[in-house]
């Protein structure tokens, strides 16, 4: 697999989560209503979009951080992505047109309730992206190489620290566009733009 420079792929990983930040920072001015509606029958609102990145964040966050406290390997400038890390990224990540092409069935435990508070999940999921910032500048000063952490669905199989925060973060990107499409549905076609953020240029 490609070696990256740890630093930029740090920068970049920053940057996408702050643009994950500017645009929660809309949707937190949305009317909560909104953000409840379903587009379909069967299909997630945005506040159960972001209940089930929520429910993500609440598992892998805890694990990365104590990953970060508990070792003290010596910063290494280049990282090597494992290639099932690597996958994962690359199967979660939206098309370069912004599209997601593959369609996913989210695990059981990561679905999110029809019943969910909108401002509540959006100020926790806020809260997650403040610690996601916290733990990639800690992880400046690491080895995103040497840190292991147990993925949710099959907690015997370990990523690298580097490709957690990769596949997490494009997580986040991929949902976003089901963000931006879920109130574009519901709000139908009213003149209304979404400052959905541009995941296009990586």
């Amino acid at each position: 697999m490609k070696n990256m420079q740890s630093g930029q792929l740090l920068d970049q990983l920053e940057s996408d989560t702050k643009q994950i930040i500017l645009t929660l920072h809309y949707l937190l001015q949305e009317d909560p209503g909104i953000l409840l509606q379903q587009p379909a029958s069967g299909k997630w609102s945005v506040a159960q979009v972001i209940e089930h990145l929520n429910s993500y964040g609440r598992y892998y966050l805890p694990l990365m951080q104590q990953g970060l406290n508990d070792n003290t390997f010596a910063a290494n400038a280049s990282f090597t992505p494992g290639w099932l890390g690597n996958y994962f990224t690359k199967s979660m990540l939206p098309k370069e047109n912004g599209q997601i092409a593959n369609k996913m069935q989210s695990p059981k435990d990561h679905r999110p309730s029809p019943d969910v508070d909108s401002l509540t999940v959006l100020n926790e999921f806020m809260a997650q992206e403040k610690l996601l910032l916290d733990l990639l500048q800690q992880a400046r000063s690491n080895d995103l190489n040497k840190i292991r952490i147990p993925i949710s669905i099959a907690k015997f199989i370990k990523l690298k620290l580097g490709d957690t925060f990769r596949f997490l973060i494009a997580h986040h990107q991929r949902h976003f566009v089901q963000v931006a499409n879920t109130l574009e549905a519901v709000r139908g076609n009213h003149g209304y733009t979404f400052p959905a953020p541009d995941f296009t240029a990586r």
